[in-house]
This record gives C-alpha cells, structure tokens and sequence, in this order.
C-alpha cells in the first residue's frame, strides 16, 4: 500500500515526509508534514460553563474539554466529594459528566480534573436546577372543510426563572410567522 507507521513517536520524528512512487513510467512525489503535539491539560481556551441548568427530574451533561495533549485522563468532584460512574452519575470518555433524574441535591458546584504525563488543570462550575418544562395543554387533532380557519393551542409551565418561547413547525419544518403571515398568526396569551 505504500504505508508508513511509526510507533511510540517522540520529537525527533517531527518533520517533512515524502511519499516517492516509481514505475517504469515515472515518478511522482508527494509530502506531508508530522508534527508531534504535547502540552499539560489547559481550560484557557474552552473553560467550564460556571453556571449550568438541569431540570428536576431530567438529564444534564456538563462538558470538560479541556486543550491537552496526550489526551489526559478525567475525574470529577461535587464541593469536596470525589465523584464515581454510578447508577445516575456517568463520567465519558471525552471528560464529560452526566447526571440523569436531576434532583435537589445535584445542586452545587462541580469541579472537572484533567491530568496527563505533561501536568494537570482543573476547572469548575455550579449546577443549579430549574423546574422543567410541560406541556400541560397539547394541540388536538382537527377536522376542518377547505377554506375554513382553524386554531391550535400549546400551553407549557415552566420555571418561573427562565423564558419561554413556542416555537411551532409543519412537517417538521419550522413556521416562519414573519415570511407566512398572511397564512399564520400567532397569539400569544399572558
């Protein structure tokens, strides 16, 4: 195949490759550049949300993903308790952490852990929890004769904290109430 591997790679092998293929016809020549990449684990440039919302009762993945090379193994912390996979807190592979059946007691502060052979960094935000979101009424199903007008109501509760928008969609394409208003209109009751 013309295939070059190269194992357990250190500086030294930094530098421009040519790929050389001859026949009795010619010569072609191809390059490539290898560069060899290692840096401790840094939040600098992708730093942990400091605050993260999670539903009562949901599911929230809060993200560490941290600039290092080798890639650096992870560990999590809530305040001072050191944080294992379990039957509703999981740590993936990329360093992220999930939590599912979000409760009260999720609440507080959680601090990401990066470490590979060059160093080691850390990083932290606050989980807070929100109520979540329901639709308490759903549209219904409608039969209405050619011509007529129809209505459709979607009524949600929600955290009293945060904003709620209704966004509504045909087809799985979404309504632009602007572009379609001759078509559509949207009430929106207070």
């Amino acid at each position: 195949k013309g295939e070059l591997r190269m194992q357990s790679l250190t500086f030294d092998d930094a530098g421009m490759y040519q790929c050389i293929a001859e026949n009795a016809y010619g010569i072609i020549y191809a390059n490539a550049e290898l560069k060899i990449v290692a840096s401790p684990p840094t939040f600098e440039f992708n730093p942990m949300k400091k605050k993260i919302l999670a539903a009562k009762g949901g599911r929230v993945i809060i993200e560490c993903k941290p600039k290092a090379a080798p890639k650096p193994k992870f560990s999590w912390s809530k305040g001072t308790e050191l944080l294992v996979n379990g039957s509703r807190i999981r740590i993936w592979d990329d360093g992220s952490l999930e939590i599912i059946n979000v409760t009260k007691l999720d609440e507080g502060r959680y601090t990401c852990f990066a470490e590979n052979n060059r160093g080691k960094a850390n990083s932290t935000g606050v989980l807070e929890m929100t109520e979540a979101t329901r639709i308490t009424l759903a549209p219904l199903n409608v039969d209405v004769t050619v011509g007529e007008n129809a209505t459709m109501q979607c009524i949600a509760s929600h955290d009293p904290t945060l904003d709620l928008t209704f966004i509504w969609s045909l087809n799985g394409f979404v309504i632009d109430f602007e572009k379609e208003h001759e078509h559509y209109e949207r009430n929106v009751m207070v």
